[in-house]
């Protein structure tokens, strides 16, 4: 056997060894935005995800984001839960890790209760964690981050100061009021057998406890959930965006 031939085959199966451990490693994640956003909040962090090797699926909930054109009073909560778990289905997902930021938890916990054995974990980024009968009133209502959310109601639609009529685009855009007056029904005891993660994410040089979603975090504890405390504000899939894809990646 010539020289150059015993390179090419070291060569090809050097790749096909390397093509088996990225695809080995390789996971597939569901991310669900939070309120007044959409999928385009996390595009970054799905580029990231895909360059690692993973499958990335970035639902946006209908009335916002690119679907903007499709906002009505008549959203719902499980309008939004309808929208990932038929993401699920039609793309026939399994073993996910289905990550929710925000008012996403709300969403996630529901889906969770409809599809748990299609789901490997819950990832809850600075979100929302629901018990059966709770609606985002009640649990934020009062938050200052909220800014109690029943006075920035208008017209069916929730508008807090930093959503304005601007042609700038990607943007957040007002919010369906009933997706968050709406109690969520949570009826599968299958769904708290899913592994959970809790992060937090808070800012440097104050106490965690007095974060917006400490709450949360203190409760996932309670209900054996991992939990990681993160320096950075509210959206760190836009100023830290590495090391939450480094996060992400290690569930």
């Amino acid at each position: 056997m010539n020289y150059c031939k015993l390179l090419f085959i070291i060569f090809f199966f050097s790749l096909v060894g390397f093509g088996k451990d990225v695809s080995a490693q390789s996971s597939t994640y569901v991310i669900v935005h939070g309120a007044w956003g959409g999928a385009w909040q996390f595009k970054n962090t799905a580029v990231e995800l895909a360059k690692k090797g993973n499958e990335v699926y970035r639902p946006t909930l209908t009335g916002l984001g690119e679907r903007y054109h499709l906002a009505d009073t008549s959203i719902r909560l499980q309008t939004h839960v309808n929208d990932v778990v038929n993401t699920i289905l039609f793309e026939d997902l399994h073993d996910i890790i289905l990550v929710g930021h925000s008012y996403g938890g709300m969403v996630i916990t529901a889906v969770a209760d409809s599809l748990p054995d299609r789901i490997r974990k819950l990832v809850y980024l600075d979100a929302i964690l629901p018990e059966d009968q709770q609606s985002v009133i009640n649990l934020m209502g009062k938050s200052t981050a909220a800014n109690g959310l029943l006075k920035l109601e208008k017209d069916g639609y929730i508008f807090p100061f930093w959503v304005k009529d601007v042609k700038k685009l990607p943007r957040d855009v007002p919010h369906p009021l009933k997706t968050m007056t709406d109690k969520i029904n949570l009826k599968n005891p299958k769904r708290l057998m899913i592994p959970s993660t809790y992060i937090l994410t808070y800012t440097d040089g104050t106490a965690i406890e007095e974060d917006d979603f400490y709450p949360f975090y203190k409760k996932a504890k309670t209900m054996g959930f991992k939990t990681i405390e993160f320096v950075g504000d509210h959206n760190p899939q836009i100023k830290r965006l590495k090391e939450l894809v480094d996060l992400l990646e290690q569930e």
